[in-house]
C-alpha cells in the first residue's frame, strides 16, 4: 500500500488544521507538521478554485528552495463559493452568523486545492463539492456559533459537527473535501507520482 511506496519520502503537511492532519493520517502514511506564515492574498479576478488552486501553491512558495530531494511537501486551501462570492473564515461571531444566513436554505460550494512539491516538480489538484444546506433558523445558526465556535473555518461550519448533522440535506461530491482535503484524488496522486 502507500506506506510501503512513501517509506523513504519525508513528508511534510503545512498545515495547522487538526482536520487536515486526521484525514491525512487515515490514509496510514507517516508526515510531519511544518507551517510558515503566509499572507492569503489573491487578486479580485479569481474565482472558485482560481483562488484555492493560487493560494495552496502560495503557502508552497514559503518553503521555495527548502524542500530536499527525498521530501514531499502537501499545502492546501478551502473556501466556501457563495453566489459568486468567497467565505473564507469568519472574522468574528457576528460575521459567522451572517455566513450561515446567507447559505441557509441554498447551495454553495466547497472548493479545495492541494498542492504537491517535490525538489524537481509541483502539481495542484481542486476538488469541488456541492453543498445543500435546509433552512436554519436564527435559533440554530446562534447556538451553532456560540457552541461551536467555528471561527477556523471556511464559511463558518464544520461538516462534521452539529451544523452537519442537522442542517445538510445532500451532498454532490466528497465529503472529504468539505472538512479540508479530498482524501480520495490526494490518495489517487500519491499512488500515481511515487
Amino acid at each position: 500500500m502507500l506506506q510501503e511506496k512513501l517509506q523513504h519520502i519525508d513528508i511534510i503537511l503545512a498545515s495547522q488544521s487538526p482536520r487536515r492532519q486526521e484525514l491525512l493520517k487515515g490514509l496510514d502514511i507517516d508526515f510531519r507538521i511544518e507551517t510558515r506564515p503566509v499572507d492569503e492574498v489573491y487578486e479580485d479576478h479569481l474565482t472558485a478554485g482560481e483562488i484555492t488552486a493560487f493560494l495552496a501553491a502560495l503557502k508552497a512558495k514559503a518553503f521555495q528552495n527548502d524542500v530536499k530531494e527525498n521530501e514531499l511537501l502537501i499545502t492546501s486551501d478551502t473556501i466556501v463559493w457563495l453566489d459568486n462570492e468567497a467565505l473564507g473564515k469568519p472574522e468574528n461571531e457576528q460575521h459567522a452568523k451572517e455566513m450561515l444566513a446567507s447559505m441557509s436554505g441554498k447551495m454553495h460550494e466547497v472548493y479545495t486545492s492541494v498542492t504537491f512539491t517535490t525538489s524537481t516538480k509541483q502539481d495542484t489538484i481542486t476538488d469541488c463539492t456541492k453543498v445543500y444546506f435546509k433552512k436554519l433558523t436564527t435559533a440554530e445558526i446562534s447556538y451553532y456559533v456560540d457552541t461551536y465556535q467555528p471561527m477556523d473555518r471556511a464559511g463558518a461550519y464544520g461538516i462534521q459537527d452539529w451544523i452537519g448533522y442537522t442542517g445538510i440535506e445532500k451532498l454532490d461530491g466528497c465529503y472529504y473535501n468539505v472538512m479540508g482535503l479530498p482524501l480520495p484524488k490526494v490518495y489517487e496522486w500519491l499512488a500515481q507520482n511515487f
